[in-house]
C-alpha cells in the first residue's frame, strides 16, 4: 500500500471526512450485531470501505498480502453487514456484522479469545466513579 491511495468509488463527501494512517488505511473493528462481542480488528482503506458499504459483505485490506479480501470467500466465515459507523474522530470505522462461524483466522470466533490479560477483575475505580 502506498501513501496515495489508488482511485476509489467511494463517496467523495465520506472520503473527505476520514482520517487515514500515514498508508492511507482506517482500523475496521468487526462487531457481532446482536450480542456487541468484538471479533476482530481489519483494515481498509476507500476503496474496500467503499465495497464494504455497496455489497453487504466485509471488504478489507490485507497489509501483509497487499490486496483486498472479502471476509468469508475462501473459509465460509462470512460477515455480513449490518450497519456501518465512523468514530468521532472519523479515524475509525465499527462495522456491526452477522458472523457466520469463526471471525479469526485461527478458527476461534473472536481474535480476542486466547490472550486475555485481564478478566472480570476489580477495576479499583469506585462505582460511583465509572
Amino acid at each position: 500500500m502506498t501513501s496515495t491511495p489508488p482511485p476509489s468509488s467511494l463517496d467523495p463527501e465520506i472520503a473527505a471526512r476520514l482520517k487515514r494512517s500515514a498508508d492511507g488505511l482506517l482500523p475496521a473493528i468487526a462487531q457481532q450485531y446482536d450480542t456487541g462481542e468484538v471479533l476482530m480488528l481489519g483494515w481498509m482503506d476507500d476503496e474496500a470501505l467503499h465495497r464494504t458499504l455497496t455489497t453487504g459483505r466485509c471488504t478489507y485490506w490485507s497489509r501483509s498480502r497487499q490486496e483486498y479480501w472479502v471476509k468469508g470467500d475462501t473459509s465460509g466465515h462470512v460477515q455480513y453487514v449490518k450497519s456501518v459507523a465512523l468514530d468521532c474522530d472519523a479515524d475509525t470505522v465499527l462495522v456491526k456484522v452477522d458472523q457466520v462461524g469463526a471471525a479469526c483466522h485461527t478458527g476461534a470466533r473472536t481474535c480476542f479469545d486466547a490472550d486475555v490479560l485481564l478478566k472480570d477483575a476489580d477495576s479499583g475505580v469506585p462505582a460511583s466513579d465509572q
